[in-house]
């Protein structure tokens, strides 16, 4: 069986409240880091998210 290119990365919101989104990434064709506007539950609005690794 084939192994997957996707890579989990951790998206970090940019708010300083410690939330973080898992998601995955394709490193071929998104070599670029990555950054959305998403929801933090914790700041209660949407903020950027930017791209840090798992650890």
């Amino acid at each position: 069986m084939a192994k997957s290119n996707m890579l989990k990365i951790r998206m970090n919101s940019t708010a300083d409240t410690g939330f973080f989104y898992v998601t995955k990434k394709n490193p071929k064709t998104k070599t670029e880091k990555l950054t959305l506007k998403k929801y933090d539950p914790i700041a209660r609005k949407h903020v950027e998210f930017k791209e840090g690794k798992i650890k």
